[in-house]
C-alpha cells in the first residue's frame, strides 16, 4: 500500500508519498506530515454517497433492506480536510458525524462490472459525512443543505492505494470516546458493487469520490468538540467542531426545525428513548 497526501506549504500545493509519518518536500528537506496543511487526498467532480449500507445502521432505524442502493449527492464546495474545522450554524442544533470510508475512481468509468471494478479505483480515504439534519424537513430527501453545505464533508488525511476494504475495523471518536465500533464486513453492498451500479448510467472520472455510508450510532455533535475517524490500515481523520456566529438568517428561506421526523434520524434509538 502507498499513502499519497496533496498537502500545502507556503502557498505550493503539491501531492507527496508518506514513509513513516514524514515525507520530501520539492527543496529536497524532510518534513513530519503532522506539521503541514492537508487538502482533500484528490479533487473530484462528483461526490456521491450511498443512504443506508451498514446493517447495524438499518438494524438501529428498523429498516428492511432495500433491493437496491439508494445515493444521495454531496457538494464538492463543502469538501474539507484533516485537521479541519466544521461549522454548525448558530440556530442549528443537529450536526450528526458519520465516519465512513470512501472510494475515489482512478480513471474515466462507465459501464463496468462489479468484476472490472478494482481497474477503475485509484485508492480508497476515509470520510466524516457530516448532516445537518435541522434542514432534513426541506430538503424533500435531496439532502441539498443537509449534506452539502460548507465544510461538512472532511475527507483524508490519504489516499491510500491497494487497500482491501474487507474485515476493517472501522470506530468514530468524540474528544477521546468511541461513539461508533464497526466491522466493514457488515457492509450491505460493497465498494465494487457500488462503482459498477453507479457507473451504468453516470460517466465517473478520475478524483470522483464514493463515501460508502456509516454504521449504527450517528448522533449530534456539540461545538467544542474534537472528532476522529479511525479506519483500519487508511488512518485516522480529525476534526474540531465549531459554532458560526452568524445564524440561518430568519427573515427567508426554509427554517431550521427539529419535527419527530428529524429528531429520529438525527437521535435514532434515542429518539424512541425518550
Amino acid at each position: 500500500m502507498t499513502d499519497f497526501r496533496r498537502v500545502q506549504i507556503d502557498g505550493l500545493v503539491r501531492t507527496i508519498t508518506v514513509e513513516n509519518n514524514a515525507f520530501t518536500w520539492i527543496d529536497g528537506s524532510r518534513r513530519a506530515v503532522d506539521d503541514v496543511v492537508h487538502l482533500p487526498p484528490a479533487v473530484p467532480t462528483k461526490v456521491i454517497c450511498v443512504h443506508l449500507n451498514y446493517r447495524s445502521r438499518l438494524d438501529e432505524l428498523r429498516r428492511e433492506q432495500p433491493p437496491a442502493p439508494t445515493y444521495f449527492w454531496k457538494s464538492v464546495s463543502c469538501l474539507n480536510s484533516h485537521r479541519g474545522t466544521v461549522v454548525r450554524p448558530a440556530n442549528c442544533r443537529f450536526l450528526n458525524y458519520e465516519g465512513e470510508f470512501a472510494l475515489v475512481v482512478g480513471r474515466t468509468t462507465r459501464n463496468i462490472t462489479p468484476e472490472q471494478a478494482p481497474n477503475c479505483i485509484a485508492g480508497y480515504t476515509i470520510a466524516n459525512d457530516f448532516g445537518l439534519h435541522d434542514f432534513r424537513d426541506t430538503d424533500e430527501n435531496s439532502m441539498v443543505r443537509v449534506k452539502g453545505s460548507d465544510t461538512l464533508g472532511p475527507v483524508g488525511p490519504s489516499l491510500v492505494t491497494d487497500w482491501d476494504f474487507r474485515n476493517k475495523r472501522l470506530r468514530t471518536l468524540i474528544d477521546g470516546k468511541v461513539v461508533q465500533d464497526a466491522n466493514t464486513n457488515d457492509l450491505l453492498w460493497d465498494p465494487h458493487y457500488l462503482l459498477a451500479d453507479l457507473a451504468r448510467t453516470i460517466t465517473l472520472e478520475a478524483g470522483d469520490m464514493i463515501l460508502t455510508g456509516t454504521p449504527a450510532n450517528s448522533r449530534p455533535i456539540e461545538p467544542g468538540s474534537t472528532i476522529v475517524v479511525e479506519v483500519e490500515g487508511l488512518g485516522a481523520l480529525e476534526n474540531y467542531i465549531a459554532s458560526a456566529e452568524i445564524a440561518i438568517p430568519p427573515d427567508f428561506g426554509a427554517q431550521p426545525s427539529a419535527s419527530d421526523g428529524v429528531q429520529l434520524i438525527a437521535l435514532g434509538s434515542d429518539f424512541r428513548k425518550g
